[in-house]
């Protein structure tokens, strides 16, 4: 019986027929998604599901969805999806990350002409009959300085657009290469810098822990008076109601947003100002740009349901089903290894160098290293997946290097990982015991073992008497449990190193506790 496919958003009818000519039973009900109560009664018939933003696909909704394997987004957003919860019941979900990349940018650039021409405000007076011409009184953008917040595959094309209007380009990104910003045409600079020198700020970074508010009042205030903001990429990027103050005060010139904190945004505190132009979410509303999200979600849902081939997955590996038993534990070793150094990397990444010893470098090590690099940029690119994380790295200018040695040290197999930033260099090594669990064995060459623990206080300290019991004190005040405990250190009085174990996230008052520690050079919470 061939499998069976559901179509609960628009989609185009050639992503339809798609699915029909790849021998797939489809049924089309772009209403449904709007219908949970119905989409919950059927969903247990399909084995595979095609959706947009309209359908929420929940923990409760997955409940019922006895038989599906696989969902496919046309789009690159998956907030309407609970990702864990498929994850906990085998069902891949997958998304479509570059169909809508043009579409955006050209938005970004479109915002961008609106604001400095005053093109809605101007419309509008003159449809009304009043033909100001003297009032709306516009600036160039030949000449000007663009900062892009984020040139990865959206801002790169941004770059590029800008770059052909005669726009200085300067651009923070910390995974942005100085061979690549070259090769982009832009001048790469840290966040501060491009604060101070940019007329105009275009955001198209993904939204994470790091990105939230990276526009707060306190940056606003960095800004060059009179600076003009745009915003295509998502909401909380910027602080809205500090962007409004900033407005108000003439701090920010004005302000061109597509995206919000609360969508549908009927009501917004950025609403009514006058410097303000606002779109309802249109980055991806293009002909051409939904055309080919829904081409590209059909051919990937088909192929996985009829070949077994993995695209664009945000939770499953590419690995096939003879190497899954022995490939898995050690990706998911090199994929929390690698998010273990991304979460203590806060400066740009030159170089990613990947060691493979013993057993494990017979393996699949393509799959292990799109692992790691996943788990290295995850912190700061929050959609990135095994399938698209050698792309981004690439997109970056990340120098990755992979070394494979078949002789055995300590251990039977071990992975070691080494990032180089500007300043340091910090190197992670683990290894899969027989219990199939990963394990950490070595920081910065300092031999350790160390379980993960979904939160986890990582500490660097001068070996001296009374910091344990300190930090257990310390920890124990503070109402947190410690799981496990595990320490390396150079020498007797020397460098030290202590991984820490916690029953819950360790929060900022517990952070600043620990760092005031005597002897105490760096602690950060970790969560995995």
């Amino acid at each position: 019986m061939a499998p069976r496919v559901l179509i609960s958003d628009q989609l185009s009818p050639t992503a339809v027929q798609i699915f029909r000519d790849r021998g797939l039973e489809v049924d089309y009900l772009p209403s449904l998604g709007k219908d949970k109560e119905k989409l919950a009664e059927i969903i247990g018939n399909y084995d595979g599901l095609a959706i947009r933003s309209a359908t929420k696909v929940t923990a409760k909704l997955l409940e019922r969805a006895t038989n599906l394997k696989v969902i496919g987004r046309a789009g690159i957003g998956v907030d309407n999806v609970d990702i864990p919860a498929a994850t906990a019941k085998g069902i891949i979900v997958m998304n479509t990350p570059f169909g809508n990349s043009i579409t955006t940018a050209e938005h970004a650039i479109a915002l961008l002409f609106a604001l400095a021409r005053e093109l809605p405000a101007a419309d509008a007076s003159t449809q009304a009959g009043k033909w100001e011409k003297n009032r709306f009184m516009g600036v160039e953008v030949t000449g000007k300085t663009l900062g892009i917040i984020g040139c990865g595959n959206i801002g790169s094309i941004v770059a590029d657009r800008a770059v052909g209007l005669r726009m200085r380009v300067i651009a923070y990104d910390p995974f942005l290469s100085a061979a690549r910003a070259v090769e982009l045409g832009v001048e790469k600079v840290e966040l501060e810098e491009l604060l101070r020198r940019a007329d105009f700020i275009t955001l198209h970074t993904p939204l994470t822990e790091k990105t939230r508010n990276i526009l707060s009042a306190d940056a606003l205030a960095k800004t060059r008076k009179g600076v003009r903001i745009i915003n295509c990429a998502r909401g909380g990027l910027v602080d809205e109601a500090a962007l409004r103050a900033a407005l108000d005060s003439g701090q920010v010139a004005g302000a061109a947003f597509d995206v919000f904190v609360e969508e549908p945004a009927t009501s917004n505190v950025l609403f009514g100002h006058p410097s303000v132009v606002a779109t309802p979410h249109l980055g991806a509303s293009t002909t051409e740009a939904q055309e080919n999200v829904a081409l590209q979600v059909a051919e990937q849902i088909s192929d996985y349901l009829m070949k077994g081939a993995v695209m664009n997955a945000l939770n499953m590996p590419s690995i096939t089903a003879e190497e899954a038993p022995r490939l898995t534990p050690f990706v998911k070793l090199a994929e929390l290894i690698g998010s273990f150094a991304g979460q203590l990397t806060d400066t740009g990444i030159k170089a990613i160098r990947l060691e493979y010893e013993g057993e494990v470098a017979s393996l699949n090590t393509r799959a292990l290293t799109a692992a790691a690099l996943t788990g290295v940029l995850k912190p700061s690119l929050d959609t990135v997946n095994m399938v698209s994380a050698p792309a981004m790295a690439k997109e970056r200018g990340l120098h990755v290097e992979e070394v494979r040695r078949d002789d055995r040290g300590t251990f039977d197999s071990l992975f070691r990982l080494t990032v180089k930033t500007e300043t340091m260099e910090r190197t992670v090594a683990g290894t899969v015991f027989s219990d199939g669990k990963p394990r950490i064995v070595e920081i910065k060459g300092i031999q350790l073992d160390a379980e993960f623990q979904p939160s986890m206080l990582y500490v660097t300290n001068k070996d001296k008497p009374g910091f344990i019991g300190r930090l257990g004190t310390l920890l124990g005040e503070q109402g947190i449990n410690i799981a496990t405990f595990a320490l390396g250190r150079t020498g007797p009085g020397e460098d030290a190193i202590a991984l820490v174990g916690i029953d819950g996230p360790a929060g900022a008052a517990v952070i600043a506790g620990v760092s005031a520690l005597p002897n105490v050079i760096q602690a950060k919470p970790l969560t995995f």
